[in-house]
């Protein structure tokens, strides 16, 4: 292969990588995810960042004692920030495949939301159960 031929390859690659990396950030500005209480106390909105930026109490909430609702509102905005990551990491996935690039979008997704390889189970609660403080 000559220096043309391989330039010519070469700028095609960036090309294609720059069409999927835009389509990635406007895929991504589109993400976020609302996840709600089981009783439907609590419901939040989290962008792609993992950021909480809705929190919706029903009237219901008011019943609860204040520790109680904390730990719903932190429980429900982590459903929310797991279905996030699942979505950019989809997305990172479509647009460039896995390997190291992959490995590093994972790294930096919100505290506590790195995806875990599949929908939310039993298993995966008590192999990870959430920190509880008090």
């Amino acid at each position: 292969m000559d220096a043309e031929q391989w330039l010519a390859q070469y700028d095609k690659k960036l090309t294609e990588v720059a069409a999927r990396a835009k389509e990635a950030g406007e895929r991504l500005r589109e993400v976020g995810a609302t996840a709600s209480s089981r009783r439907g106390e609590v419901r939040v909105r989290v962008g792609a960042s993992g950021v909480l930026e809705d929190l919706t109490l029903a009237p219901s909430a008011r019943t609860l004692e204040s520790d109680e609702l904390a730990r719903l509102i932190l429980e429900t905005t982590r459903k929310a920030r797991h279905a996030v990551s699942r979505q950019v990491a989809g997305i990172s996935t479509e647009c460039f495949g896995e390997g190291p690039a992959l490995e590093v979008i994972k790294r930096h997704l919100p505290a506590g939301a790195r995806p875990r390889g599949g929908a939310d189970s039993d298993d995966d609660y008590f192999a990870n159960p959430p920190e509880i403080t008090r």
